[in-house]
């Protein structure tokens, strides 16, 4: 006799077969369906177990999408006669539809709590019966639940994901922030290491120390042309070494390319160019290459700084220059004394000193800026730079030293490539008042320099002789009356015939009476020459042997051509 404590515990089994429990495979069903990862498998397989209830056919099936109802691909039975639009105008109800040869069809809708998740269309020849309408009401159920599970997996696993990414944003803004600070930190420690040396005294030397104590590398600043401004830290070359100027612009160009610091062999060089103007180098010694970020940001902000210092020291020089150049000019013209001495002390040049004034001329070269450089450098000594300034296409210089004119105008014929030009000075100038006459003496040494046979070269005022005699202050109109007296006939005759035996005359005198030199002076053949001479002779009447005659007539052409310029 078995008790009942004897089969306490153990599980009860049914004998029957699973097709006997389950004649229609809802069971089986539903665990397909709720494994399924996709609505439109959920939907298929619902669709699948359709026939497998009854007389029936699935016709259709549709998922709810935010724009309506999409139809699922894929389902058994053919082609399907279902209306689409028919469906979206269904309004979620559950309805039967019209479909041709089928007696009955009906709409099932497939539900959540929050609404319509789609649609299964099933038809048959005749209605279905009570048992019909429990399974498939049983299949939509299931269906319904399977994809509301469906619905709940995605949303989870869009939450996760979700989660995911904003713990990945997090951590990634967490980086960023650790390396801003990091970036603050060194900006803080860059710019506060530039500022201290500024408040020292500033200037180029201030950004090179700087920038040696933040990297621990050598810094130097090079001028545009690569002439060493400043160094900071060991090992500095002694002397310099020079590159050519075809080395340091090829240079210069690669890193210009760039679009921060460069390495040039064991340099990092970044460029001060302050509104696209190369105006100096600066660079670190770095032949290990050990230069990591920390080191070419400190590299980088050095170099605006060094571009705000060149940039600032170019306009303060522009000022200084235009304010030199107006001096000058006023002095030129003549000024107040007291004004003067006051502006020149302003622009550090001292005008209690004695001074010469100097003009050049070098035809070609007056639009040029690159001779006012090399008059500039030309004249310049161990005494105070020159108050220069530009007269149409002459250089004019106010100098303290009496210049060594023969080793300036070698100089400037070497910088300009060609010996074709001439330089007037003036005698000594003690006063802001004598500088207008000494203008005029300078002007009066260039004229004579570029009239005579040798017109390439330097001429001093103190050194014209007659000429000087025959230059300011002597009264015009005894001048003219004098050339008149002379050369009146002459001139006369030139005017009248547009002739040449004026200028026929003064070449002749320049020359000495040498017949070859005075006839290639002329252009012209040597018997031309003597033909003038002859027709000289005999139009004033004058005999060129006599040796009085010839000075007085001398010393008319040349008051004729350098005081009356030519005229009558």
């Amino acid at each position: 006799m078995t008790h009942p404590e004897d089969t306490a515990g153990t599980e009860r089994r049914d004998p029957r077969p699973l097709a006997a429990l389950d004649p229609n495979g809802l069971l089986v069903l539903s665990r397909a369906l709720f494994t399924c990862a996709e609505q439109s498998e959920v939907v298929r397989l619902a669709m699948r177990q359709v026939s497998a209830l009854g007389p029936y056919r699935a016709e259709a099936g549709y998922l709810a999408t935010g724009d309506g109802l999409s139809r699922v691909p894929g389902q058994d039975g053919g082609a399907s006669t279902v209306d689409d639009v028919q469906m979206t105008e269904l309004g979620e109800a559950d309805v039967s539809v019209s479909l041709p040869e089928r007696s009955w069809s009906w709409a099932f809708g497939l539900r959540e709590a929050g609404g319509l998740l789609g649609y299964i269309v099933v038809s048959s020849h005749s209605g279905p019966d009570e048992q019909g309408h429990f399974l498939l009401a049983s299949l939509v159920g299931l269906t319904s639940a399977a994809l509301t599970l469906t619905v709940a997996r995605r949303a989870q696993h869009e939450s996760a994901g979700e989660l995911s990414r904003l713990r990945t944003e997090r951590d990634i803004a967490l980086r960023q922030l650790d390396t801003m600070r990091s970036e603050l930190h060194l900006q803080k420690t860059v710019h506060e290491t530039l500022a201290r040396f500024a408040a020292r005294g500033g200037g180029e030397d201030a950004i090179t120390q700087a920038l040696y104590e933040l990297t621990g590398l050598s810094a130097l600043i090079e001028d545009r042309f690569g002439n060493l401004r400043s160094w900071a830290g060991p090992d500095r070359p002694d002397p310099y070494p020079v590159r050519s100027s075809a080395h340091q612009e090829e240079m210069v160009q690669q890193v210009a390319r760039q679009a921060g610091p460069a390495r040039v062999k064991d340099r990092l060089i970044a460029l001060a160019r302050p509104r696209g103007d190369i105006l100096g180098v600066l660079a670190l010694e770095d032949p290990e290459a050990t230069a990591d970020e920390y080191t070419l940001f400190a590299l980088d902000h050095a170099q605006r700084s060094l571009s705000q210092e060149l940039m600032h020291m170019r306009e303060l020089t522009e000022v200084e220059l235009r304010l030199r150049r107006q001096l000058i000019d006023d002095l030129l013209e003549g000024t107040d004394e007291t004004s003067a001495y006051a502006r020149a002390e302003a622009v550090g040049h001292d005008l209690q000193r004695t001074h010469y004034v100097v003009v050049v001329h070098w035809p070609g070269n007056a639009a040029n800026s690159s001779f006012t450089r090399a008059v500039a450098q030309a004249t310049a000594s161990s005494a105070a730079r020159p108050l220069i300034t530009r007269r149409g296409d002459r250089m004019v210089l106010l100098t303290e030293a009496r210049p060594d004119a023969d080793a300036v105008y070698t100089a400037l014929a070497a910088e300009l490539g060609t010996p074709d030009g001439a330089i007037g000075v003036s005698t000594r100038c003690d006063s802001p008042d004598g500088v207008p006459r000494c203008y005029e003496e300078a002007l009066r040494a260039l004229e004579v320099r570029q009239n005579s046979r040798q017109r390439s070269g330097a001429t001093f005022f103190d050194d014209l002789g007659l000429y000087r005699i025959l230059g300011p202050g002597n009264d015009l109109r005894e001048l003219e009356d004098f050339v008149q007296e002379w050369l009146g006939q002459l001139i006369d005759y030139d005017a009248e015939h547009d002739t040449e035996l004026v200028e026929t005359l003064s070449r002749y005198f320049d020359c000495g009476g040498n017949y070859d030199d005075a006839a290639a002076a002329l252009t012209v053949h040597r018997s031309t020459l003597r033909y003038r001479l002859q027709r000289i002779r005999e139009i004033s009447d004058r005999d060129l042997t006599d040796v009085d005659t010839r000075l007085n007539l001398q010393v008319a052409t040349r008051v004729w051509r350098i005081i009356l310029g030519g005229r009558r």
